[in-house]
């Protein structure tokens, strides 16, 4: 009988460590992109945002610069003259930017900004994600808010969300990234909580099956299952890295990753 017990407990520990994902470098750029805090792949291009000064200060030292999927930089400086750009959104020729206080919009066609949509008291705008209708969501850290945009016009959507940051919309719900609480939120604004993160949550993409790739600014990378275990795929605290907003391709599996202070962007693939 004890045979038996050690030759299941030993096949049920070789499952586990082979459900274990990782992360496998592909390339990383240069330390020139200034600060990136965001990185929205669409198409071939990679969209990123650089603070590039302060990390909430109005200084207009921000922007958005365009890397290609190879990491070629391609302009560091289409988009300039933003304050401290952090969460970015696409829907067809608009691009969106959480920067401070405003929702930028950026014409993508023209690369130039748009408009701007100012949301009335916030001072920590950061994650942005928008549905498949054109409906922007964007998370205020400091006032520990949820924003919803329709039609250019922003409403509370959810209040006491503590320091949330990264958002991301999902097939059921909203997902939302409050500290270390992974939550999701239903249309009737129902929050229930996905998983305990050990690091507070910075970006946050889905990877399938309702499992998610979650990021913590302090440079920590997670695998979260949709059942709430949570994996460890990458650190790069101890070489003080940050793991900012990542971007995700679904299709190839791979993860782009902004360093922040590290000034560069990599590419990942998950395995």
């Amino acid at each position: 009988m004890k045979q038996l017990f050690f030759l299941l407990l030993a096949m049920a520990t070789g499952t586990c460590f082979a459900q274990q994902h990782k992360l496998e470098k592909i390339w990383e750029t240069d330390t020139v992109v200034a600060i990136p805090e965001s990185v929205l792949p669409v198409g071939d291009i990679l969209y990123v945002s650089q603070i590039d000064g302060a990390p909430w200060t109005a200084d207009g030292k921000g922007g958005v610069a365009k890397i290609d999927k190879d990491g070629k930089i391609i302009d560091l400086h289409w988009i300039t003259g933003l304050n401290a750009p952090k969460g970015l959104g696409i829907y067809q020729n608009r691009l969106y930017v959480a920067d401070i206080s405003d929702v930028v919009v950026i014409n993508i066609k023209k690369g130039k900004v748009e408009k701007k949509i100012r949301v009335a008291d916030a001072n920590g705008l950061n994650d942005i994600t928008v549905t498949d209708k054109g409906v922007v969501f964007v998370s205020d850290t400091k006032q520990s808010k949820v924003w919803r945009i329709e039609n250019d016009v922003p409403a509370l959507y959810l209040d006491g969300m503590k320091s949330a940051n990264g958002l991301k919309v999902v097939k059921d719900g909203l997902v939302i990234g409050a500290g270390k609480d992974f939550l999701k939120a239903d249309a009737q604004k129902k929050v229930t909580k996905i998983a305990d993160v050990p690091q507070p949550i910075d970006g946050i993409e889905p990877v399938g099956n309702g499992d998610f790739i979650v990021t913590a600014w302090s440079g920590w990378v997670f695998y979260v299952y949709a059942n709430g275990t949570v994996e460890t795929l990458l650190e790069t605290h101890e070489q003080k890295k940050n793991t900012a907003d990542i971007g995700y391709d679904p299709v190839k599996r791979i993860v782009y990753i902004p360093s922040f202070n590290g000034k560069t962007v990599a590419a990942y693939k998950l395995l």
